[in-house]
């Protein structure tokens, strides 16, 4: 393959790295040329970026190829290795672009808004070239962990287009939700190919918000003359490490929690019942944690695969009735051990035990021993 992964070793020496990185580089810089100056101030930028940078590489990253690359690795080595190359990576764009820093560089971001629309200042394009570097690399480091930790992402489904996207940039999603009311993008269909209607039209609306923050966080390493070339190196490591660690651990802890459903649709002798079990533990607090609803949607997914069985009367209750779970508890005959042990882990998947868990808990002790 001739495009090169974050996290590839085909590069022998810091030489062929630094190769590598310079014409990653130049494609950037054409793609930035072909920017306005709007697309730079509304944070459009970023919606052509999306664009430009996944789709072809997903294609390419894939769980194969880096089961192939590292073969006999578990997944937390593989990710730690490719922290560590992005990271190594980042240093060393950081580094050529400090080598082109100027202090016409700094003037020409404050002038930016009293630039023609059509126009980039041309001072402007290094810094911008280095911001669509790590940005890209830090999206496909990101999308790298998902692939490794077995966590399906389809960039086409704006849900998880801007899933990755929070992952990758470390925005909350309250955060997003307030900045999607400001900006609409002009061309997020290149993103999107989708209509604009329901989750398509809040993602369309984010993106230009998360170039706007993308491109304030960036200023700080051209914004203090002098201090250009350390910092730029330093804070392009520091962000690209810290979007790795994170994206373990969002990752990893989706791949728990899908573990442990295929790991109690495995165990349970009592498949149908379990599902109404693990609804009633799910909903005893009244909140649906994120782990909680990956867990029953895992539950429900392998049921229909693996067994056969879609419980509709399940899927069209609105307010689970425990007393109703309950009758359906004291009607099943034999050890339901196994119901109680998937009630257990089921309650303990998005941390310690809280109050209603725990009368859960307890009743449907009670009543498995009463048996």
């Amino acid at each position: 393959m001739t495009e090169v992964l974050p996290g590839s070793v085909n590069a022998g020496d810091d030489d062929a790295d630094r190769e590598a990185v310079e014409q990653e580089r130049a494609k950037l810089r054409e793609f930035v040329e072909g920017l306005s100056a709007d697309d730079i101030k509304s944070g459009g930028w970023f919606t052509k970026l999306c664009a430009q940078a996944l789709r072809s590489y997903t294609e390419k990253a894939t769980w194969e190829y880096f089961q192939q690359k590292y073969r006999g690795v578990p997944a937390d080595g593989i990710v730690g290795q490719q922290i560590k190359l992005a990271a190594k990576n980042a240093m060393i764009e950081g580094g050529i672009t400090s080598s082109l820093y100027t202090g016409t560089i700094a003037a020409t971001i404050g002038s930016l808004g009293g630039a023609s629309p059509a126009t980039v200042p041309a001072g402007l394009v290094t810094f911008m070239v280095d911001l669509t570097y790590i940005t890209q690399l830090q999206m496909r480091l990101a999308y790298d962990i998902a692939v490794i930790y077995r966590i399906p992402l389809d960039v086409d489904d704006p849900e998880d287009m801007m899933k990755l996207v929070r992952v990758a940039v470390g925005i909350k999603a309250g955060e997003v939700a307030r900045g999607s009311m400001k900006f609409v993008p002009g061309l997020v269909r290149q993103v999107l190919k989708k209509y604009y209607a329901g989750p398509v039209l809040a993602t369309a609306k984010s993106l230009p918000f998360v170039g706007k923050h993308l491109l304030q966080r960036n200023i700080i390493k051209f914004g203090v003359p002098g201090v250009g070339i350390p910092l730029t190196i330093l804070v392009n490591r520091y962000t690209t490490v810290a979007a790795g660690r994170h994206a373990k651990s969002v990752f990893r802890d989706e791949a728990e929690v899908i573990e442990l459903a295929d790991t109690l649709i495995r165990r349970t002798r009592h498949l149908r019942l379990m599902l109404w079990v693990a609804w009633l533990v799910i909903n005893a607090d009244g909140k649906i944690s994120d782990a909680e609803r990956l867990l029953f949607q895992r539950l429900t997914r392998l049921a229909r695969e693996r067994h056969q069985i879609d419980d509709e009367q399940l899927a069209d209750v609105v307010t689970i009735d425990p007393d109703e779970v309950w009758q359906r508890i004291d009607a099943e005959p034999g050890d339901l051990s196994d119901v109680l042990y998937a009630a257990e882990r089921v309650a303990a998947v998005d941390g310690d035990l809280n109050t209603h868990e725990k009368a859960v808990i307890a009743e449907l002790r009670d009543r498995c021993r009463r048996r």
